[in-house]
């Protein structure tokens, strides 16, 4: 039948299993539990009669022998798949937000932090090389204490010029997402 948009449908049409899924608006697994239950009768492996298929389906709700629990079940499956479907929604609005510089993983800040952490670090440990000559000369612990603050300032000034470089962080995710997919974690997985 599928693909067969011509094709009549008649007492003898047949369908495979997730076919009658849609027809139904059921899951595939829940029209093998009618199978086995024997509330719908298969005429080989994987294909049910549409027609008789649809008829038993009605019975089987209209006879009661549906009860609050596979109603809540049923209930409770629907909100599931809404919620995983919100859920891989928001990931998604996520990734597309990283992607644009918009959003930032906090794994990223923290490398770039660490990066700038690391600067200020090595500006502060090149100030007693740079001083050591300087302040030696100096005739006067007032004049040593100028010289310091003037180097003190200069790291300080160096250090007010930091900006945020949005192509370092593209450069960072484009390392990331490659690892990612190299190690088998990548945007596929679902």
């Amino acid at each position: 039948m599928a693909g067969k948009a011509a094709e009549k449908i008649t007492a003898d049409t047949t369908v495979s299993t997730s076919e009658l899924a849609v027809v139904l608006g059921l899951t595939g697994r829940r029209i093998q539990q009618l199978v086995q239950d024997g509330t719908l009768v298969t005429v080989e492996r994987g294909r049910l009669p549409l027609a008789d298929a649809v008829q038993r389906y009605i019975k089987f709700l209209s006879a009661g022998t549906v009860d609050k629990d596979d109603i809540e079940v049923e209930k409770a499956r629907r909100k599931s798949e809404a919620v995983i479907k919100a859920s891989r929604a928001a990931v998604a609005k996520m990734e597309v937000a990283e992607l644009q510089g918009k959003m930032h993983r906090s794994e990223d800040v923290a490398a770039m932090t660490e990066d700038m952490i690391y600067n200020i670090r090595s500006m502060l440990l090149a100030l007693p090389g740079r001083l050591a000559v300087d302040t030696s000369a100096a005739e006067s612990a007032a004049e040593a204490a100028v010289i310091i603050r003037r180097e003190v300032y200069a790291v300080m000034n160096e250090l007010s010029h930091y900006q945020y470089d949005p192509k370092k962080y593209e450069e960072r995710v484009r390392n990331r997402r490659n690892w990612d997919a190299s190690n088998g974690r990548g945007d596929d997985d679902e």
